[in-house]
Parts: structure tokens; sequence; C-alpha cells
């Protein structure tokens, strides 16, 4: 997904940049849910997000739905990632590491050598 430019949540400015689709919903429901195209799908075109509400029976409702869910997805890319954390041990941190294993082994030859004589 091509990173774009922040994309603007106001609801104005998301109805001239979204394609919306209806279609029948899938699932349990019977004779309504077959015959009423009460489904909403929303594509932003600039960047290529998708969403889909299929919830509620009025279409209405399903689209309020959709534009929620197109917006929190929108401010989520929109947020700037933080600072990383460096998670790699430093070279002093594997040196002091490997120092207490060496002390430890000479300890433990020590002990062996004491306790073998």
């Amino acid at each position: 997904m091509p990173q774009s430019p922040s994309c603007r949540t106001d609801p104005e400015t998301l109805q001239k940049e979204v394609e919306v689709h209806t279609f029948r919903g899938s699932g349990p429901g019977g004779q309504h849910r077959n015959k009423v195209e009460s489904a909403v799908r929303l594509v932003h075109i600039p960047s290529g997000i998708t969403v889909v509400a299929s919830e509620y029976r009025l279409q209405g409702r399903n689209r309020d739905l959709a534009f929620q869910r197109l917006r929190e997805k929108l401010i989520r890319r929109n947020r700037k990632p933080g600072p990383r954390i460096a998670t790699k041990p430093s070279r002093a941190a594997k040196a002091r590491r490997l120092e207490q294993k060496r002390r430890q082994a000479q300890k433990k030859a020590f002990r062996r050598r004491i306790f073998t004589e």
C-alpha cells in the first residue's frame, strides 16, 4: 500500500473521496436479508482502503458505521510511529555477561579441583 501524505478525515472530504457500493449482506436474516441491498462497502480512492458494514438491516446505519470505520483506519494510518527502542544488547553488556560467565566457570573449575583431590 503506497504511503500517501496524511489523509483528511472530516466527513465532507471523505464523502467526496469515497466510492460507495451497496450489496446484499450474507448470513442469516431470511427474506429481508436476501432481497434488500443494505450492506455497504466504502473504497477510499486516495489510499485504497476498503471497509465493509453489514451488521444492521438499514442501509443508512450501515453507511454511518462504514464511514466511522474508515475514519478510524485513516486516523490510525496518519499516526506517526514513535521512536524505535533498541532491543539489541550493547557491546559492553555482552562483554560484562561473558566476563561473569568466565568467572563462574573458574569458580566451578576450582571447586572441582578441591573436591576431586
